[in-house]
């Protein structure tokens, strides 16, 4: 039996990553079965799992990726300029609707729950360190613990996301963003 290249696993990965975010968009998490993210990607139930061990670690790596991809800007440029990419590009955000139905999930399954927390925490960390940074900058707050702010910009962020999964008009969010920004920010 011929032994496949790394580049054709890694590419295969990136097929089957690609197809279930699709899926996950279209059908939702409970909607996107393991049938349909084998329509979508056009590979066999096998080939799925031999790059990963079942649903919950497939949907699991597609948050990983979101969560370093939103960690990198969040680092760089904010947790705020993350919502305004999503704003931007909705579409490439669009499966994060599933964040609903992971809602139920996260409350139901400790597994579940452990693993989401593992991945959704380098946003987090990433974010609480841009904060630290500007306080010790002088541009951020000081009368607000960080944590805190932290806590503020995630629910505002699902806030965001909810908006965007339940098809809600977005067109005055950009100005909510700014005040989001300044309330974070020192006055001046």
């Amino acid at each position: 039996m011929p032994k496949v290249s790394d580049d054709r696993l890694a590419a295969r990965r990136r097929e089957i990553l690609d197809g279930a975010r699709h899926c996950f968009a279209e059908f939702g998490y409970d909607g996107a079965t393991v049938k349909r993210i084998e329509e979508t990607t056009g590979m066999s139930r096998g080939a799925i799992f031999h790059h990963f061990r079942d649903k919950d670690a497939l949907f699991l790596a597609l948050a990983q990726e979101d969560a370093e991809r939103m960690a990198d800007v969040a680092a760089e440029q904010g947790l705020v300029q993350v919502m305004r990419d999503m704003l931007a590009r909705p579409q490439d955000f669009d499966w994060l609707g599933t964040r609903l139905e992971i809602a139920r999930k996260l409350r139901t399954d400790p597994a579940f729950r452990e693993s989401w927390s593992a991945h959704s925490a380098d946003v987090e960390k990433a974010t609480l360190s841009r904060l630290e940074r500007g306080r010790a900058s002088g541009r951020l707050r000081e009368d607000v613990p960080t944590e805190v702010l932290v806590k503020y910009l995630d629910l505002v962020l699902d806030g965001l996301i909810t908006r965007l999964a339940t098809g809600q008009p977005t067109d005055d969010l950009h100005a909510v963003l700014d005040l989001v920004e300044e309330s974070v920010r020192v006055s001046r």
